[in-house]
């Protein structure tokens, strides 16, 4: 076995057929491999310190480096090689490596056939995050490189706009902000931990993002706003817009739902003799929810079918069309920067004045308190009836624009 040098590697001649390599006298394992093609590369044969595996490390092509720098790039791997590194399996599972547009293709159908899948809302929440935001950010990056610096620069772009979209056809423009970095992050974090579980990654790299402070939103409607409100529906109704959607509204605020758990709901959900309604999927789970009288006639009173207590005015579906509907009646009643949510909102904030106790509120809301699912778990009690009752009638006339009487709050033990 010769010592490896320019002039004996010019004068290799291409086998026939396969390939076969010149060993080097000088550094154990290396060797120059020639194909029948007649390329030659710069080769590195060892066995791993663990395994005990052959391997095969490609350096690279006679020509691109000199034989002095092959050689001395061999005698560094197979340093390497002698503290327990493994160089070609390295190189061989960093091709392998999944990129991150795979890792977000396969946790979003473990999310829909996991044995507890994530609900179809959020399911849909998680999906629009990926491909509105973080798939056009990080999508062709292996999912091993993404390190922390990468997702604090993709936050900071989604929550100053830079990822903003326009969508083709129906929907207008993707604008991100603060909201949908929080969520976006939030989603991020979940596919990561999905790969280190599945072993695609080694750690989760969110777990360290400085993630932005939220900001706290304290709106919701004032007398005066909801007697405008009241108004407006009216209005609406009279002008000959969506009923079902003024309906929707109406509900919603009489009962403190949150907006797709007052959408979807069936007749079947329903129990006018106790008074509440048997949801089957919630944010936290299986809840009963007692529904005052007043928020029962808004019910009685719109437009269902026999599937849906609010259909679809096209289509077979359940009614989607709210965020439009609120936007007209609130433009009506010159009410700004307030949306779905503060309609819940403001239930809550009644109930507040009424001086009813956190505990009977949280209940009427649907929140995952401590105690509260399992005091509430079939049928409410007079305790939350009551409540109900009075919040919503309060509400009501306030729509009706009825003399409200001071609140005079209920002395607590």
């Amino acid at each position: 076995m010769p010592k490896l040098t320019k002039k004996l590697i010019d004068a290799i001649d291409p086998p026939s057929s396969g390939a076969e390599v010149l060993w080097d006298s000088v550094v154990p394992g290396f060797g120059v491999r020639t194909s029948s093609g007649g390329t030659r590369t710069y080769v590195l044969k060892y066995r791993t310190r663990e395994e005990r595996v052959v391997r095969w490390l490609s350096i690279a092509r006679v020509g691109d480096l000199t034989l002095d720098e092959a050689r001395d790039e061999a005698t560094k791997h197979r340093g390497d090689i002698v503290k327990g590194g493994d160089p070609a399996g390295k190189l061989s599972a960093a091709r392998s490596a999944k990129t991150f547009g795979k890792l977000c293709d396969e946790y979003l159908k473990d999310c829909e056939t996991r044995p507890r899948p994530l609900r179809p809302n959020t399911l849909a929440s998680h999906r629009s995050n990926i491909e509105n935001h973080l798939r056009p950010a990080l999508g062709n990056r292996l999912a091993k490189s993404i390190k922390l610096p990468d997702i604090e620069r993709v936050q900071s772009e989604i929550a100053t706009g830079k990822t903003a979209v326009r969508k083709p056809g129906r929907g207008g423009v993707t604008s991100g902000g603060e909201g949908a970095a929080a969520r976006c992050i939030a989603v991020l974090g979940a596919i990561f931990e999905y790969g280190r579980r599945n072993n695609d990654i080694d750690a989760n790299p969110v777990a360290d993002v400085r993630k932005l402070a939220p900001k706290s939103r304290e709106r919701f409607l004032s007398m005066e706003e909801i007697r405008r409100l009241g108004v407006a529906m009216r209005e609406a109704v009279s002008d000959g817009e969506s009923p079902v959607g003024v309906s929707a509204v109406r509900f919603i605020l009489l009962s403190g739902f949150r907006r797709n758990e007052a959408l979807s709901l069936e007749p079947s959900f329903i129990d006018r003799s106790s008074q509440c309604a048997r949801l089957p999927v919630t944010k936290t789970g299986r809840q009963t929810r007692a529904i005052g009288r007043a928020a029962l006639q808004a019910l009685a009173s719109a437009p269902s079918n026999a599937v849906w207590v609010f259909p679809a005015e096209r289509g077979d579906g359940h009614f989607v069309g709210l965020p439009k509907v609120l936007a007209q009646l609130f433009a009506r009643a010159e009410i700004e920067a307030a949306s779905a949510h503060d309609l819940r909102r403001t239930f809550a904030t009644v109930a507040v004045e009424l001086g009813f106790s956190e505990l009977v509120i949280a209940a009427l809301l649907g929140h995952k308190t401590a105690g509260v699912t399992a005091r509430y778990a079939r049928t409410p009690d007079k305790a939350l009836l009551l409540a109900a009752d009075a919040i919503s009638e309060r509400i009501a006339a306030l729509l009706e624009g009825d003399a409200v009487a001071d609140v005079i709050p209920i002395r607590r033990a």
